[in-house]
């Protein structure tokens, strides 16, 4: 994948299909330490013992729609490729967590991409769930949560234009005020 809010996007997927009902994406870059860190938390369903072992194989997957899973095998790739790891943990009935680390300085890592629509586009298509984001750069940390927002705006959908609007232009700016310039 060319960015990788794409794999977040089909991490998150993931979760969503694991009815999940809260969902937490969390990304870290640390220049000092030159590593870019991002993880997803879920407490859907989780996966047994055997699943999690055959996770990794792109010839394994849950979906009934096709016969490949290639989500977690290409991050898993992107991430070793770039001197980085991967890492899952899951247990049923309690959730998964998706962990991945990159050298964020490597010629061959993805760009992160546009993370703010990637993640309007799951607040707005899911909503349900209660989405948490945490970005942070160095000590520079922006955190939304859908909770209070969804609280205030009581029976208008995230759906309504304005309100799309307004978690667009949070998210970008959030987002934006924590980036090294």
């Amino acid at each position: 994948m060319k960015e990788l809010s794409l794999h977040l996007l089909d991490i998150i997927e993931n979760s969503i299909s694991a009815r999940a009902d809260n969902i937490t994406v969390e990304i870290i870059e640390d220049t000092d330490r030159d590593c870019l860190k991002m993880s997803v938390l879920d407490d859907g369903k989780g996966m047994d013992a055997e699943m999690l072992a055959r996770v990794t194989d792109p010839f394994v997957t849950s979906r009934t729609t096709r016969k490949v899973g290639l989500g977690i095998p290409l991050l898993k790739a992107a991430a070793e490729a770039c001197n980085g790891r991967f890492d899952i943990h899951s247990e049923p009935g309690k959730g998964t967590r998706v962990s991945v680390e990159f050298q964020r300085s490597h010629i061959d890592r993805a760009p992160l991409g546009d993370l703010a629509n990637t993640f309007l586009s799951v607040v707005i298509g899911s909503p349900q769930i209660h989405w948490v984001l945490n970005y942070q750069v160095n000590s520079n940390r922006f955190e939304f949560d859908d909770q209070p927002i969804k609280d205030e705006l009581k029976d208008i959908p995230l759906s309504d234009p304005e309100v799309i609007k307004y978690l667009r232009n949070t998210l970008k700016e959030g987002i934006n005020s924590v980036q090294l310039n």
